[in-house]
Order: structure tokens, then C-alpha cells, then sequence
């Protein structure tokens, strides 16, 4: 008895923990997301916002989810049930599935594996399926047509993006995120690496279906696209699984090009701060971007959004890749 507590039971207790240390506080910063950006965009054009339930309107997200809770999921007829419901399961395990790699402090991580950035890319990566099963299964022409480019649309970013990391390990050497981390202890790929940081926050924003690129949502010609079919819980983990997706998107930002944990350079007064401090408020910037944007752009057409990842950013990130390889290697700046 005594030997299967020590060989089994033991770590697999210390495992349960850990996700549940990590899941539970990103499900309230999911939560609490939504009524940050609904504050956010309110005083950006000098409004109130919710500010009813609960003092300032603190508990209007607790409101949300209740109501959405107790609300019928009704099916479609002729939609295959087993696809739609798993569709919105699907999306939102997987942006939680991403954080069991993400290093909020050195050491502080579920996994860290060696591959920590490949395993990040691909589950990002796989978030296209839910958006597809969502429009096949929901049978009906305009969720299906949502889901088309939707898919179209998250799948050429992601090209971008990854010549984006390919930058971002030549300097680096490593595909842990925590060496990926520890090598900006001078300065941050944010600063050498500025085209490939801008690219790559605009990427994140078409990766998660923000506007400006919000297109699988476009009411005036998908009345909201892949998910137009969805109601009650289902429809809710659709969204909690975007607003999700943003703050892993803004984790993979701060990890590659704002130092992570790391405090910033001239702060040597502050480095008694813990370092998942400096990470929650690098994430919390990033994600102030996010509604900023929001707030201030409108909606690109279709051909534009192609447009600008297929000719602009894929040559721009592919010659920038050449450029930083043959920078290395000519000033043996290439890592040991």
C-alpha cells in the first residue's frame, strides 16, 4: 500500500492540483474578460458599462453565466448531435489544454517539455476543427459558409505566424519556452525583432477572430457565422473559448517577445516583485491591445484580410527569417 502511494498516487495527486491550481484561475480571468472589455470599449466611447449587478457591475459576468446556464440547448433538426455538441467542447478544452506548457515563473509549468513551442503551435493549430465541425454539423448554409472561412482565415495566419517563431528560435536555439524566456534576460525579442512582434500580434488577432477580423462573424452577410445555430451553454463555450484563445495568445506573446517573467530593464528596483506578477501584467497589456483594437478599427472585408496575410506577411516574415539567419551567422551571434 505504502509503495503505490509513493510510486502512483502521490504524483498523481500533485498533477490533479496543478491543473486545478491552473484551470480555476484562468476560468474567472475568462469570466472577468468579458466584462473588462465591455468596460474597456465603454469609456473608450464614453460610456458606463455594465455597472447594475453588483457593485461597478462586478458581478454581471456571475449574471451572464447564470442565465446561459438555464436556457434550453435547442438542436437543429437535421444537425449530426454528437459533431454539435462537441464542436464548442472541443474549441474551448483546447485553448485550456495549451496552458499545461505555459511557464508563468522559472519552473512553473505542468509540462516543461523540450518542445513546449511546438506543442503550443499545434494545439493552436487544432482550434481550426471546432470551427469546422461547428459549421458541417449545424447543417445549414450559413454556419457552413462561416466555418469555410473561418478556416481559411485561421489557417494562413498561422503560416505567418510560424515563420514567426522560426525567428524567434533562431535567436534562442531552444524550442523549451523557459530557455526561450531566460534568453532575453538582456533584452527582449520585442526590441531586434519589432516587424516580427507587430506581425505576429496582428496574426493573434485573425487567429482568435478579433476585429478587425472578426469576418466568421459578419452579421450583415453570415447573421454571426459558424456558430449562428448555437444557443444556451453551447453558444456561451464558443465565446468563453475565444476569450480564452486571447489569453493564451497574449501568454505566447509575452513568452516570446516581452520577456516573460522577466522584470524590464531599468527596473532593477522592482526585481523583489515575484515573477508571475510581471507575466499576469505583461499578459494584461497585451490583452488591453486586444480591446483597444476592438474599439478602434472597423471590420476588414474579406479579400483585404486574405490579401494581407498571403502577400504582405508571408514574404515579409519569410525575408525576415533570411535576414535574421544571415545576421546571425555573419556577427557569430548564433546560439552555442
Amino acid at each position: 500500500m505504502n509503495l503505490f502511494w509513493e510510486g502512483y498516487a502521490w504524483p498523481t495527486i500533485v498533477i490533479v492540483a496543478q491543473i486545478i491550481a491552473m484551470i480555476v484561475p484562468l476560468l474567472v480571468a475568462v469570466a472577468y474578460l468579458t466584462y473588462a472589455e465591455r468596460k474597456v470599449i465603454a469609456a473608450m466611447q464614453m460610456r458606463k458599462g455594465p455597472n447594475v449587478v453588483g457593485p461597478f457591475g462586478l458581478l454581471q459576468p456571475l449574471a451572464d453565466g447564470v442565465k446561459l446556464l438555464f436556457k434550453e440547448t435547442i438542436l437543429p433538426a437535421g444537425a449530426n448531435r454528437v459533431v454539435f455538441i462537441l464542436a464548442p467542447v472541443l474549441t474551448f478544452s483546447l485553448a485550456m489544454v495549451a496552458w499545461s506548457v505555459i511557464p508563468v515563473d522559472e519552473g512553473w509549468a505542468i509540462a516543461d517539455i523540450n518542445v513546449g513551442i511546438l506543442f503550443l503551435f499545434a494545439i493552436s493549430s487544432l482550434g481550426v476543427y471546432g470551427v469546422i465541425m461547428a459549421g458541417w454539423a449545424s447543417n445549414s448554409k450559413y454556419p457552413f459558409l462561416g466555418a469555410l472561412r473561418s478556416a481559411a482565415q485561421m489557417v494562413s495566419y498561422e503560416v505567418s505566424m510560424g515563420f514567426v517563431i522560426i525567428t524567434v528560435l533562431l535567436c534562442v536555439g531552444s524550442l523549451n519556452l523557459t530557455d526561450i524566456v531566460l534568453a532575453q534576460r538582456n533584452v527582449w525579442f520585442c526590441v531586434p525583432l519589432l516587424p516580427m512582434f507587430v506581425i505576429f500580434f496582428i496574426s493573434t488577432l485573425a487567429e482568435t477572430n478579433r476585429a478587425p477580423f472578426d469576418l466568421p462573424e459578419g452579421e450583415s452577410e453570415l447573421v454571426a457565422g459558424y456558430f449562428v445555430e448555437y444557443s444556451a451553454m453551447a453558444f456561451a463555450l464558443f465565446f468563453l473559448g475565444e476569450y480564452a484563445n486571447m489569453i493564451l495568445m497574449s501568454g505566447m506573446t509575452t513568452i516570446l517577445f516581452l520577456g516573460g517573467w522577466l522584470p524590464p530593464l531599468g527596473f532593477a528596483p522592482f526585481t523583489w516583485i515575484p515573477g508571475p506578477i510581471w507575466f499576469f501584467a505583461k499578459v494584461a497589456l497585451v490583452l488591453f491591445l486586444f480591446l483597444w483594437v476592438r474599439a478602434t478599427f472597423p471590420r476588414y472585408r474579406y479579400d483585404q484580410l486574405m490579401r494581407l496575410g498571403w502577400k504582405v506577411f508571408l514574404p515579409f516574415s519569410l525575408l525576415w527569417v533570411v535576414v535574421t539567419a544571415g545576421a546571425l551567422l555573419a556577427f557569430g551571434w548564433l546560439p552555442k
